[in-house]
C-alpha cells in the first residue's frame, strides 16, 4: 500500500448473483453454519443487508432479519456482522453496523438486536460502543460450539418526537 493513500471501504447490496460471496466469508469468519432460510432471510432485507469490500476485496458483511413484533412494529436482528481478521481494525465493521443503524432511524426502525456468545468480549465491547446494552442471557443457544450460552444485545433507537 502506498503512504498516504486511502483505500475506499464500499458497500454493496446482496443479491442473488454475489450471494456466494456472503456463504463463503460467513464460513472462513463463523464457528456455525447456516442453512437457506438465513440466506432467504438476509435477501429479503433489502438494504439491511450488505457486504463490505476493501480495495474491491470483498472483506466483510452484515447480514439483518426484519422482524414484526407486537402491535406491528419492526424491529432489526443482526443475525451476523463480521469481518476478516486481517482486516479488523479499520472501520469496515463500524461502517457495516453504522449503514444499518442510519437505516434504522430513517424507517423510524425503534429496536436493533443481536445475540452474542458470552465469552466473544471483542464483540460486546464493539457494540457496547454502538450504544447496545446486555439485556438477556439464553443458556444453551448453541449447539456444538462452547460456551453454548449467548448474550442478547438490544439498541433502543431514539424515536422522533411528534410535533405539536
Amino acid at each position: 500500500m502506498v503512504a498516504g493513500r486511502e483505500v475506499a471501504i464500499s458497500l454493496d447490496g446482496v443479491r442473488d448473483k454475489n450471494l456466494m460471496q456472503l456463504k463463503k466469508l460467513n464460513i472462513a469468519l463463523f464457528p456455525v453454519r447456516y442453512n437457506d432460510k438465513y440466506y432467504s432471510d438476509a435477501l429479503a432485507s433489502g438494504e439491511f443487508t450488505k457486504l463490505a469490500y476493501y480495495s474491491d476485496i470483498c472483506v466483510g458483511a452484515i447480514a439483518c432479519r426484519l422482524e414484526k413484533k407486537e402491535g406491528g412494529a419492526i424491529c432489526v436482528y443482526i443475525m451476523t456482522l463480521g469481518v476478516l481478521a486481517p482486516y479488523r481494525g479499520l472501520g469496515i465493521g463500524t461502517k457495516l453496523l453504522n449503514h444499518v443503524l442510519d437505516l434504522c432511524a430513517k424507517q423510524n426502525i425503534s429496536e436493533v438486536y443481536l445475540h452474542v456468545q458470552t465469552n466473544n468480549e471483542d464483540a460486546i465491547n464493539f457494540y457496547k460502543k454502538f450504544g447496545f446494552d446486555i439485556t438477556d442471557t439464553i443458556k444453551n443457544y448453541y449447539t456444538n460450539i462452547t460456551p453454548p450460552d449467548c448474550y442478547v444485545l438490544t439498541k433502543f433507537m431514539p424515536q422522533p418526537q411528534p410535533k405539536n
